[in-house]
């Protein structure tokens, strides 16, 4: 369960300063594109995809430091 935490936590941290990348350079940076159907296809972040992209972010940062309080199995 540990690594698995870690694993997600360190993916959606990725997919989301990549999604800050890409929306602050206009689409330039392509790469890892995959928090775009989330900001475009759900009608309230429609706008707000940055601050979309920094919560995945920091929702990834928090599952990481969560994993250390599981025990190893």
């Amino acid at each position: 369960m540990k690594r698995f935490l870690e694993v997600v936590g360190f993916l959606l941290t990725v997919f989301g300063v990549c999604g800050v990348i890409r929306e602050l350079t206009d689409g330039w940076f392509k790469l890892m594109g995959l928090t775009r159907f989330l900001t475009d296809n759900v009608g309230f972040l429609e706008g707000r995809e940055v601050f979309a992209n920094i919560v995945i972010a920091v929702l990834g940062l928090v599952l990481m430091v969560a994993s250390d309080r599981v025990p190893k199995s």
